[in-house]
């Protein structure tokens, strides 16, 4: 069995990574490691508190921040969002999944919270990307890969998704990402004020997140990671970034990736998960978040991202033990810059793992898959 320092500094020396953090912990015994470099050709060693793009793993924390609102009172998982969205008042739907964007019909029912939370509103990412009505989600909404795609403001944002038809009707099948940049406009609707405020109070502050957020505040600047793709000859290339692009808010905070991190907060948020929700939300709330919610149907057509995983609120659920890594139950997600941060509430486990090359695909790489290996103990 690999031990975590000696796979960090395998895929550090093969080039494959400058640098990565993993954690792993088993109730409050944590094992952090770090290897390589922040930046590739650089010599500032990797550390404990370096700050990544965390991309997708920003979703279990927006979730985790509408079910605050629903334990408020604010929502419920049953409301239609237009009361709050009305851009999405009288969605129309795409006649089949291939036809055109003009050829539409009326959706069937409103599309409501739990839609949203469960990714069944009908927008987002299927296996086919060519599919007429999922191009405008790149070219109007800049859906994709983590990078310098200046979406417009939310308001702007939505009057454009609201031209936009929906790929399935509400609750008819699972379509990645969107819904969780739905659920951030949402949020910050519903409560009044603007998603990164929002979460910096209720969930980043009582938690001790001080190195999370959509910004990068000028005493951390100098501990913010790299971020790199595999170049067509196999070495690393810089993904192109706006020069300032982490030293102030974004026009469009996304809830489906708009997060930088590190690994202990992570940790710490990851932890009020497994301790019931406490001192944030209740277990009731934890346990929906942390079940899948798909029909059988809706795993088998969601093979290119759930590989037979089940969904949450944000985030995958394991339903089977295929690899050695699966465990039932188990609960998180990826992203696309080369994270992946997991809880398994049956033996209390956290796995976080953070890097900074960006995925070629939606299958996890090989980094991933020998980390959770390793931290399984397989």
């Amino acid at each position: 069995m690999t031990d975590l320092q000696t796979l960090l500094t395998t895929y550090v020396d093969s080039g494959a990574v400058p640098g990565a953090v993993a954690l792993v912990a088993r109730g409050d015994r944590a094992e952090v490691r770090t290897a390589g470099r922040t930046h590739a050709g650089d010599s500032s060693p990797m550390a404990r508190d370096s700050i990544f793009r965390i991309a997708s793993i920003t979703k279990p924390v927006t979730a985790a921040a509408a079910m605050m609102l629903i334990e408020d009172g604010r929502i419920t998982l049953d409301d239609p969002v237009r009361r709050w969205l009305p851009e999405l008042e009288s969605p129309s739907v795409v006649r089949t999944p291939g036809s055109p964007v003009d050829d539409v019909v009326a959706a069937s029912r409103p599309i409501t919270v739990l839609d949203l939370l469960t990714f069944r509103a009908g927008y987002g990412f299927p296996s086919d990307f060519s599919l007429p009505a999922v191009q405008p989600l790149f070219s109007e909404l800049r859906q994709g890969p983590p990078q310098s795609r200046p979406a417009p403001a939310p308001d702007d944002w939505m009057a454009a998704l609201s031209r936009i038809p929906l790929l399935h009707q509400p609750g008819e099948a699972w379509l990645y990402n969107t819904c969780s940049d739905i659920l951030g406009v949402l949020i910050a609707r519903v409560s009044g004020r603007p998603l990164p405020e929002f979460m910096a109070e209720r969930l980043f502050a009582p938690l001790g997140m001080t190195d999370t957020g959509f910004e990068v505040p000028a005493a951390g600047r100098d501990r913010l990671t790299g971020y790199y793709r595999t170049g067509p000859a196999g070495g690393l290339d810089p993904v192109d970034t706006a020069e300032g692009e982490w030293d102030r808010l974004p026009a469009f905070p996304s809830g489906a990736g708009g997060l930088v991190s590190t690994a202990d907060d992570w940790y710490s948020f990851a932890r009020m998960l497994l301790g019931g929700g406490r001192p944030l939300l209740s277990p009731d709330s934890v346990r929906l978040m942390t079940t899948d919610h798909l029909t059988p149907a809706q795993r088998t057509a969601s093979t290119l991202f759930l590989e037979g995983q089940g969904w949450g609120f944000g985030g995958s659920v394991d339903v089977t033990t295929a690899d050695a890594w699966n465990t039932p139950g188990r609960y998180g997600w990826v992203g696309g810059t080369g994270t992946t941060a997991h809880i398994t509430p049956s033996t209390g486990t956290v796995t976080v793992l953070l890097s900074q090359v960006a995925m070629t695909s939606p299958a996890p790489p090989a980094l991933m898959r020998d980390f959770w290996r390793c931290a399984a103990g397989a």
